[in-house]
């Protein structure tokens, strides 16, 4: 199940990173702008991936979560390979839509599932596994992506990656089993109602570990949207690199590296918060305090090797948050709030993060563009072979990255005021972390 549920958030990570892989090239074919990209990066996909979340989450609660998964994968695969038809800046965004619309259904039912299959003690491990879904997914869009954009182009590279999500939703129903809700928890009444929404939501509001954690992932995701949509343009105009080569620093960094901090997140935090509960967010909040000065550099630095070497580091730096985030987000809550639970997070961190971090990213690699002489004309197609357009358009992306990073600061101060109550949120009525 574990092994199924982490290729299924693989394959939805390939198909968000191969768009960030061939940016350039669909910048110069469709004459986008790189605020449009950040909108086709970020906002169209996160707009209804996470304003359906919550009402996919509330089926999740009560019906077979394995198809909730499967017609989910479905749908953004088949989007995914359609997108490569887009004639432009508005038929690509709707395909991005129909990405994200098919997307919204697979997380909240699958964060539900993996509960059921493991102890409360384990969770921290398993959701680190199931988050290398992350890395996995971006280490293979980037790397694949560049190499098959290089050979067949843009368009031919969206329907290739659509396929793996055709053949993952005909192999999970069957294969897994639905399991008995809430099956490794303490025991509680037999016949638990489903909480309302309100009730959700006022666990929020009373577990202020649970809320603070929420807010520091999204502003996290902020900075973390904006350095995958973008990594690869940066290094493509401001240090000279070919799509494959750019594919592979993303998948070294955003994917390998990334993957180092998202497995150790889980395995470090489930043998540190036997001693302490609250190294589920100190842990996060160091990651993010180390991560900004060496992103900083790696930006600023003017060597392309140097600037490669050093952002290998920061990725599994900054990527310390995700396993402890929802091992602990589960086990705040109870068993039947918990896909609920997953979409509340998934709908502030892919609002915020998603839907603002590229956009806003973009925009202000636009600004800075625009102030050194990179403005209308250097739009289209002919704007790669003009040398100011080149050089204001490497200058901007470079600082609005810069910028980018500093999220990951704020992300941390949430976290550490999560600690001052983690351990009274985690009382007897709780499930133990």
């Amino acid at each position: 199940m574990l092994f199924l549920m982490t290729l299924t958030y693989t394959s939805s990570f390939m198909d968000r990173t191969v768009l960030s892989i061939i940016q350039n090239p669909i910048k110069e074919e469709l004459g986008l702008s790189d605020t449009q990209l950040g909108i086709l990066g970020g906002f169209a996909f996160a707009l209804f991936y996470s304003t359906l979340g919550i009402p996919v989450a509330r089926l999740a609660e009560r019906m077979d979560r394995r198809w909730l998964i499967t017609i989910s994968l479905a749908i953004w695969s088949v989007a995914t390979a359609a997108s490569g038809l887009a004639k432009g800046f508005a038929s690509l965004f709707a395909f991005r839509v129909a990405v994200g619309v098919g997307e919204a259904g697979a997380s909240p039912p699958a964060h539900s599932l993996i509960t059921d299959f493991f102890a409360p003690e384990r969770r921290g491990t398993a959701f680190s596994i199931y988050s290398l879904g992350v890395s996995a997914g971006v280490l293979t869009g980037s790397i694949a992506g560049g190499y098959v954009a290089q050979a067949y182009g843009w368009r031919m590279t969206f329907a290739i990656f659509g396929i793996p999500g055709i053949l993952l939703a005909i192999l999970i129903p069957l294969t897994i089993k639905e399991p008995r809700r809430g099956r490794l928890d303490p025991p509680r009444p037999p016949d638990e109602a489903l909480p309302t929404l309100k009730e959700v939501l006022h666990r929020f509001a009373r577990k202020r570990a649970l809320s603070h954690s929420v807010a520091g992932a999204s502003i996290a995701a902020f900075g973390s949207y904006s350095i995958i949509s973008f990594s690869a343009p940066f290094f493509i105009r401001a240090h000279g690199a070919s799509l494959p080569e750019a594919g592979l620093f993303l998948g070294l960094t955003s994917g390998l590296s990334a993957g180092v901090g998202i497995f150790l997140s889980g395995f470090l935090t489930d043998r540190m918060s036997r001693r302490d509960a609250r190294w589920a967010v100190w842990i996060p909040a160091i990651g993010f305090g180390l991560a900004v000065p060496l992103y900083i550099a790696g930006f600023l630095v003017p060597s392309k090797a140097a600037a490669m070497t050093i952002l290998l580091i920061p990725p599994a730096l900054q990527y310390l948050y995700l396993g402890p985030t929802m091992g602990l987000m589960h086990n705040l809550v109870t068993p039947r709030m918990r896909a609920t639970t997953t979409a509340i997070l998934y709908l502030a961190v892919n609002l915020f993060g998603m839907g603002l971090g590229p956009p806003i990213t973009g925009y202000v690699s636009d600004m800075l563009a625009a102030s050194m002489g990179g403005g209308a004309r250097c739009h289209g197609a002919m704007a790669s072979l003009d040398q100011l357009c080149r050089v204001a358009a490497a200058t901007g992306v470079r600082w609005a990255l810069v910028i980018g990073t500093l999220a990951f600061l704020w992300a941390a101060i949430h976290y550490l005021i999560a600690a001052r109550t983690l351990r009274s949120d985690l009382r007897p009525d709780e499930v133990a972390l």
